[in-house]
């Protein structure tokens, strides 16, 4: 059951805004029995309050002058539990009002208030009839006429007993509206972190739909070139191609991939290209057996090798060397590529390729990780990938090979980060 139904959106910044701010998080979050808690501990918190300072004050006055200067505490506990159902209903049919518009909203929640703070005393008339009912008659001999009732002590006890439950019915009633504001407060940071999430996986999703076909243009103009000289070495090279593509696609799908198995998506690429340019490129990729069981953003060296073959190799015809080299350092794992260049020639360092690196970095470490790409001497370009160690994955008894392991998601992994 719901305490308020209302659609209407929230927009900070004015009034009619946050009233219907606070209906739609009653209505979206709050229960009936959350909301009968929070009132009920609230009413009984008074209710035990107004009790031991009556008692303790009658205690101190009798103590001066013997007499009953104050109802007796169960007169006053019946008085709250008389009090309680009307409390209720009075702040539920608050929250269900609102405050919008406030012309006639106001004027409505001021007569559930007076409504409620006007049955004060009533109550505790009633509770001292019902507790103490022969004394009570006898004080009270007679006629009882309103020119008695205004010209006696009731008047005065009855005012000041209606300003007192007045105070406590705002008192009640700001304290549930604030409640709500934080429960709003807190949906709303969880909307954003969810939102927050949503855009990171949508934008690695982006980038890693640039990866796939520009890796498959640049293969299938390296085949291209050995078909008409070369038919049985353009087949094998198709053969290894289907392998590529399937573990493109199957890396693809995921946010982070074992870093043996992004080593072999590499080999098998660089061997592919090294079909095509046998006289004239030469690699060397880390020993896979020796490779530590670690996780790292799925194809995030596969446009390192493309830059380092391309740019490699363009600008003269000498030969090309290509190393791929891995190592720990601490909690950080680097990954280092590294190609002869023509001398003095002059590499480019906003590529998509690169750039695709540093954002996908960026999105997934934060400033946790770096990413440089210069020239190490005159002969030589380095591109270097410093990240934390990830140790554990996601599905960390899977053994198989990459087209067995499911799809990942990004922030699975994000609590391995600080391990």
């Amino acid at each position: 059951m719901n305490a308020v139904t209302s659609n209407e959106p929230l927009a900070p910044g004015t009034v009619n805004a946050l009233a219907a701010g606070l209906r739609e998080s009653v209505n979206a979050r709050f229960k009936f029995w959350t909301l009968l808690g929070i009132l009920t501990t609230f009413w009984v918190y008074v209710a035990v309050s107004n009790v031991l300072y009556a008692t303790s004050l009658q205690a101190s006055f009798s103590h001066m002058a013997p007499g009953r200067y104050f109802a007796p505490w169960d007169a006053r506990v019946l008085q709250h539990l008389f009090l309680y159902p009307v409390l209720t209903l009075c702040v539920f049919s608050s929250l269900r009002i609102g405050w919008t518009p406030m012309w006639r909203a106001l004027p409505l929640q001021v007569v559930l208030g007076l409504a409620f703070s006007a049955l004060g005393a009533p109550a505790l008339v009633w509770g001292e009839m019902l507790t103490e009912k022969d004394e009570w008659h006898s004080e009270h001999q007679g006629p009882y006429t309103w020119s008695s009732f205004l010209s006696g002590p009731e008047a005065p006890t009855w005012l000041a007993s209606g300003i007192n439950m007045l105070l406590t019915y705002g008192f009640c009633l700001a304290l549930l509206t604030g409640f709500a504001i934080y429960q709003r407060y807190r949906d709303s940071q969880l909307r954003s972190a969810a939102l927050e999430r949503a855009l990171t996986s949508a934008h690695l999703a982006a980038l890693r739909m640039q990866l796939s076909p520009h890796t498959l243009f640049n293969l299938l103009h390296t085949i291209r070139g050995q078909i008409g000289w070369d038919p049985a070495a353009a087949q094998a090279m198709i053969v290894q191609l289907g392998d590529l593509l399937r573990r493109l696609l199957n890396a693809g799908e995921r946010d982070f991939s074992r870093l043996p198995d992004e080593l072999r998506f590499v080999r098998l690429y660089l061997e592919l290209q090294q079909k095509r340019f046998a006289d004239r490129l030469t690699i060397w990729m880390a020993d896979l057996d020796g490779i530590p069981p670690l996780w790292v953003p799925s194809l995030i060296l596969q446009p390192l090798i493309e830059n380092a073959v391309v740019h490699g190799l363009a600008g003269h015809n000498g030969k090309v060397e290509v190393r791929v080299e891995v190592s720990v350092c601490g909690e950080h794992l680097l990954l280092r590529v590294i190609n002869t260049i023509a001398p003095n020639s002059s590499v480019g360092q906003a590529g998509i390729g690169l750039r695709n690196v540093r954002e996908r970095l960026a999105v997934q470490f934060g400033d946790r990780a770096t990413f440089s790409a210069a020239a190490a001497d005159a002969n030589n370009w380095i591109a270097e990938i410093r990240m934390p160690l990830l140790r554990d994955g996601p599905e960390p008894a899977a053994a198989g090979s990459e087209s067995e392991a499911p799809p990942q998601r990004a922030q699975t992994l994000e609590r391995h980060v600080a391990h």
